[in-house]
């Protein structure tokens, strides 16, 4: 009973999380990627994809790490987008 418990309790930040983007500008240091990733792993979030033409991740993260990457970095700021699906038709 007690794995079940913990296993829905777990869950319970990624039933609250947000499915985004980020993407920052070239030339940002591999330190402030980092940075904006574990911020996203510290909430309960996780990183869905990496990107590796652009500087940028995918992740399902809380608003509350949403908000602090938008804020960590004035020199590259990021651009944070819900991740949605696109159609040509």
């Amino acid at each position: 009973m007690q794995l079940i418990s913990a296993t829905v309790l777990g869950l319970v930040p990624l039933a609250l999380a947000n499915s985004i983007l980020v993407t920052f500008p070239a030339g940002t240091p591999d330190s402030v990627l980092k940075q904006a990733k574990d911020c996203v792993l510290d909430a309960g979030g996780r990183i869905t994809h990496e990107f590796t033409l652009i500087r940028g991740f995918s992740a399902d993260a809380p608003e509350a790490a949403i908000q602090q990457i938008s804020t960590q970095s004035a020199a590259y700021n990021p651009h944070i987008e819900q991740d949605q699906i696109v159609s040509i038709q």
